[in-house]
């Protein structure tokens, strides 16, 4: 830790050329200038906010590892290359993901590590919000937006801290000689700071295109902010992990600090969301129009964005980790094998109704092969990928990046959508369903746009009950973030961790098995009505190039789908076996979705290397970790 901290302090500043965000992660450093002048005058404060993006965009910060291992597994995202011999193994990736994590861990216990990185822009903001306090003229609107951006940014990176390690030190002033090396905090002292600063930063910001910096959803704006908030409230408001949880008694608890009361915490949510809502300055775009706008990089504030992590053309692995596939096509031209670390849960695509237009967006059994650039099937019901993110949907320049690895596109961190089912969920435990179901109703309606009737059916099934409308909100927030990493805190929060894994993994194997399920919602997957082979043990699923020579035909993925070949198509055996060499039913994908109860290891460890050279500071004693 003492390192680390020694870095951030000397690399504070990454000054720029230009006020362009995609600029900051890939400009050359310049000198620094004295604390005065730089933040007192807007055009080098601004330089500030470069420095803490910076660190963002190391190779192993949201870069790189974070993006692709934070998240799965899930009841709707799901760990690839799980398989009997790696998912219970302490000295694997893949227990990233099993709730078996150790901090020894190969791929994560190294000094240069997202934590590294984290804690190395907290110390670039603090440094800033210090300069900024002591020297900016907060009459200035220039300088108001900059330091309210700077205050968010580090709310950010402690909202991410503390969903992925739950108690971490609290760090909100720069490094001293005595502050080198600081033990956790109980994760409600850090959510108290930040709900203050961010409560601040929303009346330094402007809303989106307020001024000039907000006109772009790569710069922070006040529904951000607000948004942020209130992500941050319902945080409070839930379950979680606190330093007196240690050993076999880890345990996930509601708060009792008296200043982050359940109820106080859904009023933070509720205002701070119809803020947004009244202001009019968002708004939803149609489900596939938003995802082609996002990957096409236009990051135009004032619309469904509300802020994306901007990283250059040649940083950033957001497609490389969680787009579809694509091997040898002109999209990624002529390299091999670029997306698909993180899938979507197999049964997601039954989760959806039909006409649900994000199912055909979200979820996607194939991948890109060959220099013809067609779509190919996947070779067993296990391997479903993330269809927001897309190569084909990038700008066509984007198509010849040099990077391996990088493809540039942005880290989603917040849609508007995302701000109407929080006001959903606050107001309906404080109003009740009535009052909640406009926002849910918004987003079901963009859901089903040529079917207003289903929208109608699903609302009055939703506002029957306070209950009824909450299971309304944990489905509706499944099927909308699907692969956008936000599940694992939602259902921890809610404390449905353990209860909505289990249901996954039944639902797995019922699916696996070709009989029917009633999952946690009470709703009955008719999965024998899909075109199941009793003697092959797997679904009869069917491919073919359609007639533009890029697109696929598909069939056997419907409810009540014929089991024979419509035609010379290509015919596949679907089931979760293929994994393993012993095959079915000795190895299946339901078998290793977790290796013990969730709820004993819901967050990783702080990693060995930062526990070492925290001279005795630092410890695990809060962590369950598996022996």
């Amino acid at each position: 830790m003492k390192n680390i901290i020694k870095y951030a302090a000397i690399g504070l500043l990454v000054a720029v050329s230009s006020t362009s965000c995609q600029d900051f992660l890939e400009a050359p450093a310049k000198s620094t200038m004295d604390e005065q002048t730089i933040f007192s005058t807007p055009a080098f404060a601004e330089q500030a906010i470069g420095g803490i993006l910076n660190c963002f965009a190391e190779t192993n910060s949201y870069r790189g590892r974070f993006i692709g291992w934070y998240g799965p597994n899930t009841d709707v995202e799901i760990r690839k290359s799980l398989s009997a011999s790696n998912y219970n193994s302490i000295s694997s990736s893949e227990n990233l993901s099993t709730f078996f994590t150790t901090a020894t861990n190969s791929q994560m216990d190294t000094e240069n590590n997202f934590y590294a990185m984290w804690y190395q822009g907290i110390e670039r903001a603090n440094l800033a919000i210090r300069g900024m306090r002591a020297y900016a003229d907060f009459s200035n609107a220039e300088l108001r937006q900059i330091f309210g951006e700077i205050l968010t940014l580090r709310a950010m990176v402690y909202y991410d801290l503390i969903r992925t390690f739950s108690n971490v030190p609290a760090r909100f002033e720069p490094l001293t000689e005595e502050t080198t090396n600081l033990p956790k905090s109980d994760r409600d002292d850090i959510l108290k700071q930040i709900l203050a600063d961010l409560d601040e930063a929303a009346d330094m910001c402007g809303w989106p295109n307020e001024n000039a910096k907000t006109q772009s959803s790569e710069r922070v704006n006040k529904a951000f902010v607000k948004g942020l908030r209130a992500r941050l409230a319902l945080m409070a408001a839930g379950y979680s992990q606190h330093l007196g949880s240690s050993g076999s008694g880890s345990k996930l608890s509601l708060s009792t600090d008296p200043e982050l009361e359940r109820s106080k915490m859904y009023q933070i949510a509720k205002e701070e969301c119809l803020d947004v809502i009244n202001s009019g300055t968002c708004r939803l775009l149609g489900y596939e129009e938003f995802w082609k706008t996002f990957c096409f990089e236009s990051h135009k504030a004032g619309q469904e964005e509300l802020y994306s992590i901007p990283f250059s053309d040649g940083r950033g692995r957001v497609l490389f980790d969680l787009g579809i596939p694509h091997n040898n096509d002109k999209y990624v031209e002529g390299q091999a094998d670029k997306g698909g670390s993180i899938l979507i849960m197999p049964t997601l695509w039954y989760d959806y109704d039909k006409e649900d237009v994000r199912r055909n967006v979200t979820c996607c059994p194939w991948r890109w092969e060959g220099t013809e650039g067609k779509k190919v099937i996947s070779s067993n019901g296990s391997t479903w990928y993330i269809g927001k993110y897309r190569y084909e949907w990038l700008p066509q320049s984007r198509w010849t990046n040099a990077s391996t690895n990088d493809d540039g596109l942005n880290y989603m961190v917040m849609r508007y959508s995302d701000i109407l089912l929080m006001a959903a969920e606050a107001v309906n435990e404080l109003d009740g369903p009535s009052a909640a179901a406009p926002y849910l109703k918004a987003v079901r309606d963009r859901a089903y746009p040529n079917n207003p009737e289903k929208v109608a059916a699903l609302m009055s099934s939703a506002v029957t009950s306070k209950d009824a409308f909450f299971k309304h909100i944990v489905r509706e927030r499944a099927l909308e973030f699907a692969g956008e990493m936000l599940r694992k805190q939602d259902i921890i929060r809610w404390g449905l961790l353990d209860d909505l894994m289990l249901d996954a993994k039944n639902k797995l194997t019922a699916w696996s098995e070709g009989r029917n399920y009633t999952d946690w919602y009470g709703v009955t997957r008719p999965y024998s009505t899909l075109p199941w082979n009793p003697d092959k043990f797997a679904y009869s699923v069917y491919s073919a190039t359609a007639p533009d020579g890029e697109e696929i035909l598909l069939q056997g993925l419907e409810y009540g789908d014929p089991s024979t070949n419509p035609g010379d198509w290509a015919a596949k055996d679907w089931n979760l076996s293929g994994r393993e060499s012993s095959g079915f039913p000795n190895g299946r994908l339901s078998d290793w979705l977790y290796a013990r109860t969730p709820s004993t290891q819901p967050y990783w460890p702080i990693w060995f290397n930062f526990i070492n050279s925290s001279e005795g500071v630092l410890n695990n004693d809060d962590y369950n970790a598996p022996n």
